[in-house]
């Protein structure tokens, strides 16, 4: 197993969540205001799986690993990943920031939340299709099996001791949860189930 087997499977669960939030979205459009408590769901699952979890693997771990065998940050792939996931920050805050209000039926804000939501989507699609595609192809073809090793002793090593036990099962389970509501299929993964990887407070 390689270090990028475990993001690619993050990758599967992340996409589910992005079905149940377009779901989430076209229900808002119909009843004209949101579904409080599965917009809630998702919006916590990008932040602390997709982000704290996933994104935060490859920036601290992944991306230096790659920069460290001569791929640049500034113009390069690493670079272009990380504005990506700044800008999906960004959108994350703003679906955020809208959820009380759409869910009250206001129509600014159930716009605005729809807005920042298929927008989010749209790049989290294409940044997964990226990375699955290229990045992660190239960060194999660069890694020595002791480099392959050394990272997946990274995340193991910061998921026993920053995560603590059970988090990262948890946004799993939340991710889970919303796919049986809505209707989406679950996510065929080894891996993520039982916590590889880490999760950032």
């Amino acid at each position: 197993m390689k270090p990028t087997d475990i993001l690619t499977e993050e990758h599967r669960v992340i996409e589910q969540v992005l079905e149940c939030l377009g779901i989430i979205v076209e229900r808002s459009e119909s009843d004209r205001k949101l579904d409080q408590q599965s917009a809630r769901e998702a919006v916590s699952f990008f932040r602390n799986f997709a982000d704290r979890c996933h994104h935060a693997k490859e920036e601290d771990h992944l991306f230096p690993a790659m920069e460290a065998k001569g791929f640049p940050r500034e113009g390069g792939p690493t670079g272009v990943m990380i504005d990506d996931h700044e800008r999906a920050r960004r959108h994350v805050r703003k679906m955020d920031e809208n959820v009380e209000a759409a869910s009250q039926g206001d129509h600014a804000a159930l716009q605005k939340f729809a807005q920042h939501a298929r927008a989010y989507s749209n790049l989290l699609r294409n940044h997964i299709e990226k990375e699955d595609h290229c990045l992660y192809t190239m960060a194999n073809q660069a890694f020595t099996d002791e480099d392959q090793q050394e990272l997946l002793l990274a995340f193991e090593q910061v998921e026993a001791e920053e995560i603590g036990a059970g988090v990262h099962e948890k946004h799993v389970s939340i991710a889970n949860g919303l796919a049986d509501r809505l209707g989406v299929p679950r996510a065929v993964t080894t891996h993520t189930e039982h916590g590889c990887g880490h999760c950032r407070q």
